[in-house]
């Protein structure tokens, strides 16, 4: 309300000013906009006090709460409070005059000058998993948490730099040290050796007497002593003890003596390369190992290898081929045998092949890609698999199967078409019925054969039985549980469907719906969802009148379809239009 003015008229008692009635009538109506009621936020009331240059409660203990509109800001002189934000308006500098002192964190995300002595508490924390809790300018101890100064650095290294020594040894065993405060390290070279320094860096040089790693040098009349001699090329004869090696021959020195290669404990002399003996070879008991390559016909005692055959050498005498105790002939390949005959028994220990069969152990396997395995029998011989399980783990094929007695099926089996999209058809021979468990299957029948056994229908978990196609009951139907039929909902005018047991409107102004005739005894409920507007319902046939009319929600009618039309069986709330 805008402040409203009492006219005192022109001049005193002119008759032209407010009546007393009507003046004091401004006057509580403008206390009444100052103060308002308890209750009205937008005035002053008893609980906030104007004094002078002070606003306060007039409640003890009492907030005072100042909100701006929607994103505005509450201005005090040059600062500016929006939400949890405090700025300069004028863009100076914000003082603050006296101590500050806060519980929680203090985050500065630009630059801290302090123009003072910066007091911490307890702790200061520099960076994560840093933390200075004061300051070390004496001499430096074991705290993790003390912040050294330069003073207190330095008089530390002074002191270790005076208490330490350098100690080191020689290659004579002569340990020396150098006092790192007030003595130098001196490099001297030796015959042959230089020193040399430049900046922080001593160089150590050599001489051309000096034998080095790389390079040539020549020595004369020198010692080795249990050398090691890396890829040495020795020029002429070198004799060595009681050999000696010249070009590619290898020679004892001494007259008539042998030339022995010998190996040092179990190792063994090995000839890499091609041996070739120009003399006879006599060997006592030698043991070869690795192979061996031999030119020509090998004959040991009565035995003849040449090429790729094995012969006897004495006149009609047999080949045998044993083993050693109980060791057996073990033939890796493939052997041919040419009009032989096994007479006894034939044991074989493993794999055998026969063309494309295999057997192994109990298994009787077809080797080539893609091959099988028929057994067939000769003219009318059957062929009989004993054993009390026959088990197929993969897919047995038949082009007819008879079973005589039982058909067992092992846990959850299943019987499916080999072929893509193929039916699997289950018959009865003649008027027969196929039976599963305590159902009975003939023609379009489903029937159970256990006597006055109930047929039941079920899904499991929350799954639904649905019939897709118009169902006739020709006896009684009993519902013990909810009969739920589905919904239709429709969001302004529209067809109410026939299809659906129930239909929800919302309406979205005055709008209207059609009813299409349906099939007599077919039962359809109508109500009302949201109100947005009057619905109107014309069904094409309808007993009761031409319309109905719904204008409220839970507004209802349900209808039965006649011989007549569409006749109102219940209803709730609505207009029947004549």
């Amino acid at each position: 309300m805008a402040r409203q003015g009492i006219n005192i008229g022109s001049s005193a008692n002119d008759g032209t000013g407010d009546p007393l009635r009507t003046a004091f009538d401004k006057i509580n109506d403008n206390f009444v906009e100052l103060y308002g009621s308890d209750n009205d936020i937008n005035t002053l009331d008893a609980n906030l006090n104007l004094n002078n240059f002070a606003i306060t409660t007039g409640v003890t203990n009492g907030d005072m709460t100042l909100t701006p509109n929607g994103t505005g800001s509450i201005f005090l002189g040059a600062l500016e409070f929006n939400g949890t934000t405090i700025s300069s308006q004028d863009s100076t500098q914000i003082t603050i005059a006296e101590n500050i002192q806060t519980t929680g964190t203090v985050n500065v995300s630009g630059a801290t000058t302090l123009g003072s002595t910066l007091a911490v508490g307890t702790s200061l924390a520099l960076a994560t998993g840093a933390t200075v809790t004061g300051i070390d300018n004496g001499s430096l101890g074991s705290s993790a948490t003390l912040l050294a100064t330069q003073g207190a650095i330095k008089t530390y290294v002074d002191a270790q730099v005076t208490a330490q020594d350098l100690d080191f040894a020689c290659d004579d065993s002569t340990t020396l040290s150098i006092d790192l405060d007030s003595e130098s390290l001196q490099f001297s070279g030796g015959t042959g050796i230089t020193t040399a320094g430049t900046g922080n860096t001593v160089t150590v040089a050599i001489d051309s007497t000096v034998a080095t790693l790389t390079g040539s040098q020549t020595l004369t009349n020198k010692t080795l002593t249990n050398p090691t001699i890396n890829a040495a090329t020795m020029t002429g004869a070198v004799a060595i003890d009681g050999v000696t090696i010249d070009d590619n021959k290898v020679t004892s020195n001494a007259s008539d003596s042998n030339l022995e290669l010998d190996a040092s404990g179990s190792g063994s002399v090995r000839l890499v390369a091609p041996t070739t003996a120009v003399s006879t070879l006599t060997t006592a008991d030698v043991t070869t190992v690795g192979t061996h390559t031999i030119t020509g016909q090998l004959d040991a005692e009565s035995v003849r290898i040449k090429d790729n055959t094995i012969t006897t050498n004495a006149t009609n005498a047999n080949l045998e081929l044993t083993a050693n105790g109980t060791g057996v002939v073990d033939v890796k390949k493939a052997m041919t045998t040419i009009g032989q005959t096994i007479t006894g028994n034939v044991v074989i220990d493993g794999q055998f092949d026969v063309d494309n069969i295999s057997i192994n152990g109990n298994g009787i396997i077809a080797t080539n890609s893609g091959g099988g395995i028929n057994i067939n029998p000769n003219a009318t011989g059957q062929v009989t698999i004993g054993g009390t399980v026959v088990q197929v783990p993969g897919l047995l094929a038949a082009t007819d199967m008879q079973v005589t007695s039982n058909l067992f099926l092992g846990q959850d089996a299943l019987i499916s078409t080999s072929v893509s999209n193929s039916d699997i058809n289950i018959e009865a021979n003649g008027t027969g019925s196929v039976y599963v468990d305590e159902l009975r299957f003939k023609n379009n029948n489903i029937t159970t054969h256990i006597t006055n056994a109930n047929l039941e229908l079920t899904t499991d978990g929350t799954g639904t039985i649905e019939l897709q196609t118009a169902t006739n009951v020709t006896g009684n139907l009993t519902v013990s549980g909810a009969f739920i039929g589905s919904r239709q909902a429709i969001s302004g005018a529209g067809a109410i469907n026939l299809t659906t047991l129930f239909t929800e409107l919302t309406t979205t102004g005055a709008d209207a719906y059609s009813l299409a005739n349906g099939t007599v005894g077919q039962v359809k409920i109508i109500t009302m969802g949201v109100d947005g507007g009057n619905a109107t319902i014309t069904p094409t046939t309808f007993a009761n009148g031409t319309s109905i009319t719904m204008d409220a929600v839970h507004d209802s009618v349900t209808l039965i379809y006649g011989a007549n039309g569409w006749v109102v069986l219940a209803s709730q709330n609505i207009t029947i239009n004549a």
